[in-house]
């Protein structure tokens, strides 16, 4: 499998020298910069692609050509927000980009109650607390209708925690919950979130399904025509939060995807640890059911703790049987190979590692430290090498 490495662009605290210590020899990156809905100028790529070659790697994968929340919604400007996707899509092609990563996730993006929950290794981790979560949500942000999202239990539970809460410690968790994510151009504050979610009011699951699949009929074409691979992000929680429907959350999710708009240029981004915080979903299982589709790989792992609170386990432990996952993958490449595709490697990237070791109280992005997700690839990188050296027929299975 091909290793590569998340990159947030010449800001990043992770410098591109890093990577190639860390032993990747791709970057995953975007135009963060120019990600508010408008068409990427080819120049600007490949000043970004030179920026990457100089440092000895290259870069086949963006993550992520935004998705504007007028196309989620079809309202205001989607159309042409639509067109400037494809001149998006053709101009990243034309620098010999192939793999575009993207998520419909609804206004969120992925959502964490923690940034640095302490592990048991002395390192800090992502968490998500469904009672926390629902302090804000019913106590503190007072959505309409969140009290019908939740059981009356965990409401109570809420109100407990709520009351133990310091005022930075809310502020904290409102931060963490609507004021950041990475690669982000704009943060809320609860008056500006709250009329976000006004926008989605009337938006059920069956719509915003029915918009993404519309979506994708539009730019799938154009993908197939430049020659890129486009490839989902499941929904990361995959549950609905904030009221906001969760569209690409498991296997009957992907599978419907996939059908909506067939085509070797549409794809999944099999990442093991959104799919893997759904108790639905069987990891393994669907890494061989949608081999043929898979076009992006991010390895990491859960351990779910009840009542849709998780947090983020070191790569080879948590609830995903990570070798047998890391297995089926080699075997869907080592079956491309013999079809003679072009596109039989898989590329993967370590996701969401602990800030451990010389990380710990630096300023990087949260999930993003360097040290965290080194030490996962090469956990990741002796599996490989591992099952390299044994008969195909005795991996597991």
């Amino acid at each position: 499998m091909k290793q590569t490495w998340r990159w947030f662009g010449p800001d990043d605290t992770v410098k591109l020298s890093h990577v190639r210590q860390a032993g990747a020899t791709g970057v995953v990156s975007a135009l963060h910069h120019l990600n508010d809905g408008r068409a990427w100028p080819v120049d600007e790529i490949l000043k970004r692609k030179a920026e990457i070659e100089a440092a000895g790697l290259d870069w086949p994968i963006v993550e992520s050509i935004v998705v504007h929340e007028d196309i989620k919604t079809r309202t205001g400007r989607w159309r042409d927000y639509v067109e400037n996707y494809k001149a998006s899509i053709r101009a990243v092609a034309s620098a010999g980009i192939k793999v575009v990563c993207y998520n419909f996730m609804a206004i969120t993006d992925w959502t964490r109650t923690d940034l640095d929950y302490p592990m048991w290794h002395g390192g800090t981790a992502l968490r998500f607390d469904m009672v926390e979560f629902c302090a804000y949500d019913v106590l503190v942000l007072k959505r309409p209708g969140a009290e019908a999202d939740h059981p009356p239990a965990r409401i109570e539970a809420a109100r407990q925690r709520l009351a133990k809460m310091s005022e930075s410690q809310l502020a904290k968790l409102e931060q963490n919950l609507i004021g950041w994510v990475p690669a982000r151009e704009f943060i809320f504050d609860r008056d500006s979130f709250r009329r976000a979610l006004d926008l989605y009011k009337d938006v059920t699951r069956e719509g915003l399904r029915e918009n993404l699949f519309a979506f994708l009929r539009e730019i799938v074409p154009a993908a197939e025509e430049a020659g890129v691979k486009m490839a989902i992000h499941p929904d990361d929680p995959p549950f609905p939060l904030f009221g906001l429907p969760r569209i690409v959350t498991s296997a009957p999710d992907a599978r419907a995807l996939i059908a909506a708009a067939k085509s070797p240029s549409n794809g999944i981004t099999l990442c093991t640890g959104s799919y893997g915080a759904n108790p639905d979903n069987d990891l393994v299982a669907m890494a061989k059911e949608f081999g043929p589709d898979i076009h992006f790989a991010h390895l990491r792992n859960v351990t779910k703790e009840g009542d849709f609170s998780f947090h983020e386990a070191e790569h080879l432990e948590g609830d995903t049987d990570m070798v047998r996952v890391v297995a089926a993958l080699m075997a869907e490449e080592r079956r491309r190979k013999q079809q003679g595709r072009a596109d039989w490697q898989i590329p993967l990237r370590p996701d969401h590692g602990h800030a451990i070791v010389d990380d710990i109280g630096k300023k990087v992005n949260p999930g993003y430290s360097c040290i965290g997700r080194l030490r996962g690839l090469a956990e990741l990188r002796g599996i490989m090498r591992t099952l390299e050296n044994v008969p195909a027929e005795n991996w597991p299975r």
